[in-house]
């Protein structure tokens, strides 16, 4: 019999590969003891959730945990429209389907001392800040998106993890180092790269400079919601100089 150990307390600082959901991930984990194996679940994967904090979006339904998919074919997720490798929750009907991480995410959240409060959705009126569009490609599961309460600000659950594991892939995400502000402004350009050149066209006004500190406020929030890191760890990715 496998014992797992928790990390809890302890900052994740590279990217674990979960041999429950088979997904890459920044949070903590929980990792076997034993000298030589690297069994490892992500802390999401070891707590049966009764319902996922967001099941108003998914009111016919009834999520079963399983450790495999019980029907056949490729199942996607409805929260981050990605295959699903292992671990799952599956509608009783057999009609949705969520990563244990993505039934995890909070359905509204904020940043103290501000008035930004971000939600998720099914439907939305705003353009991605990756793909610049308020819908995936056709024929493709549309997943969650999570949107701020004036409508400034979205991102589809699916463009940004995929952002985000690319960052990562490119070096822009290094959790165990100090990034440079360099590789912080390339990572910010890749997440919302529209956004970065309108801003980055307009100068160091007052008024572009608020509108580069809201969207930073919202890239730390969504990142850390998504990716279960801590946001006192995520945010560092974020610290890009203004002078």
């Amino acid at each position: 019999m496998i014992t797992l150990i928790s990390l809890s307390g302890k900052k994740a600082k590279f990217l674990s590969f979960c041999n429950g959901c088979e997904e890459l991930g920044f949070g903590l984990c929980y990792e076997c003891p034993n000298n030589g194996c690297n069994f490892i679940l992500h802390e999401e994967c070891t707590i049966r959730r009764p319902a996922p904090p967001f099941q108003q979006l998914f009111k016919s339904c009834n999520f079963e945990f399983y450790k495999k998919n019980p029907l056949p074919g490729i199942r996607t997720c409805d929260a981050c429209a990605l295959d699903i490798q292992g671990y799952l929750y599956q509608c009783s009907r057999g009609d949705f389907d969520l990563h244990p991480c993505c039934a995890n995410l909070p359905p509204v959240f904020s940043l103290s001392d501000t008035n930004m409060k971000i939600y998720l959705r099914k439907e939305i009126n705003s353009k991605c800040l990756k793909c610049q569009t308020m819908k995936r490609p056709a024929g493709k599961v549309q997943g969650l998106s999570y949107v701020s309460s004036d409508g400034s600000f979205c991102y589809h659950v699916a463009c940004l993890k995929e952002a985000c594991l690319d960052n990562w892939k490119r070096g822009y995400f290094k959790l165990d180092v100090v990034a440079d502000d360099k590789k912080k402004a390339l990572a910010l350009q890749n997440l919302a790269p529209k956004e970065v050149a309108l801003r980055g066209g307009q100068g160091q006004s007052s008024k572009n400079m608020k509108g580069i500190k809201w969207l930073l406020i919202f890239l730390k929030l969504v990142v850390s919601a998504v990716f279960g890191e801590p946001f006192t760890l995520i945010s560092t990715l974020f610290q890009i100089s203004q002078n």
